[in-house]
């Protein structure tokens, strides 16, 4: 298959930092039953570094004075992430292109290649935190089943959320329910042959499709699948492949599904990065403004008509207090936004985030929709 994640040594690495970092790495996604080279591409200062735009991908670039340079400009215009590393804050001018200054640099001597490989993953979205599914299923056609995808992609360290015991008593089932799909993604779609037959699946289904949240659809043996499935991923279940007495579906078809579930992940996190970006640039270039680039934790660098430097955030899902914390001191001397879609989110969420704006003075929140007419009066 091909790889589902890619990631680059870009620059002038040394033989002992690119051995260090690809330990690293390869350590930190192996308790995701991922590997370098396959499941995840692994290039090494490739000529050209061009990712699929439609799979998560991130670069780390090594400074130095012979670093080559040749990627960058289509990988800052593409939206994707960059990593400045250098031997020491203070020689950032000396071993960094000066296109790349702009974005926050790490320090090889400041937590060494873990620091890096946790840098590197986290824009691709491969720390556990950020690994979120939503199981869609009618209750009295596929519950067994539900239970073993809960059961198998927790140990995959997937955050599953299966509506059946996952909202609090005396909550409003409905509302958390919306508020839980969102910051999910991937919907995991357990076609049964009445899947559609339900108002709630059906409304799952359709507003995750509205929030761009990829699906994949695992077909029952003799359930057609409908005409509104055209957009999602498809994984079929053979006759052998499902106990029609107990419903459990077998340990080999669970594997599969789970591995298919991380590539349609992959693409997710990619479009939905890309659609915040997309509207993060259409609304600050109208006002005369200029996205530089997006580098380490994913923050996209902005330049405002009055030439005002902010770093934005994107942040895919629901943002929260640790949000606000992480950007600002990821950027502690810098004027930082969080930038979100706030369509489906619990009013009491909203509330919540409001409030928060409201005390912390460092970082400002802004809905996707409306990153021009904010960027447009900036006070941050």
């Amino acid at each position: 298959m091909s790889p589902i994640y890619h990631l680059a040594v870009l620059g002038s690495p040394s033989a002992a930092q690119i051995s260090d970092l690809e330990e690293s790495v390869g350590n930190a996604v192996a308790m995701f039953d991922l590997r370098l080279g396959q499941e995840i591409s692994w290039e090494i200062v490739p000529k050209i570094f061009d990712p699929d735009q439609q799979r998560s991908s991130a670069a780390v670039f090594f400074g130095g004075e012979e670093a080559d340079s040749a990627s960058l400009v289509s990988l800052l215009r593409r939206g994707i992430p960059v990593i400045p590393v250098v031997s020491d804050l203070s020689c950032v001018s000396a071993e960094i292109p000066a296109l790349l200054q702009p974005l926050n640099c790490l320090s090889y001597t400041n937590g060494g290649a873990k620091r890096v490989a946790t840098a590197l993953l986290e824009c691709v979205g491969l720390l556990p935190k950020q690994r979120r599914v939503f199981v869609s299923y009618r209750r009295d056609e596929a519950k067994e089943a539900a239970l073993q995808m809960f059961d198998a992609l927790s140990a995959r360290h997937f955050d599953v959320f299966p509506d059946t015991h996952s909202i609090a008593p005396a909550e409003d089932f409905q509302t958390m329910l919306w508020h839980r799909l969102c910051d999910s993604d991937v919907l995991l779609m357990l076609d049964t042959p009445g899947y559609f037959d339900s108002r709630w699946t059906t409304a799952e289904f359709g507003r995750a499709l509205a929030k761009g949240i990829s699906v994949l659809r695992v077909g029952w043996p003799g359930a057609s699948p409908s005409a509104r499935l055209a957009t999602a991923s498809r994984a079929e279940l053979e006759d052998e492949e499902l106990d029609f007495n107990t419903g459990r579906v077998s340990d080999s078809a669970i594997a599969r599904i789970c591995l298919q579930l991380e590539e349609v992940r992959s693409k997710s996190h990619a479009v939905r990065t890309i659609n915040l970006m997309s509207n993060l640039r259409i609304g600050v270039e109208a006002i005369g403004g200029e996205v530089i680039g997006m580098g380490a934790g994913k923050g996209i660098h902005v330049r405002l008509p009055t030439d005002q430097l902010v770093v934005v955030y994107p942040t895919v899902g629901v943002p929260t207090s640790t949000t606000m914390h992480e950007a600002s001191m990821n950027s502690p001397d810098q004027s930082v936004a969080i930038l979100y879609d706030h369509v489906g989110l619990h009013p009491r969420w909203l509330d919540h985030i409001d409030w928060l704006e409201k005390c912390i003075q460092t970082t400002h929140l802004v809905k996707a929709c409306e990153a021009g007419w904010q960027f447009a009066d900036w006070r941050g």
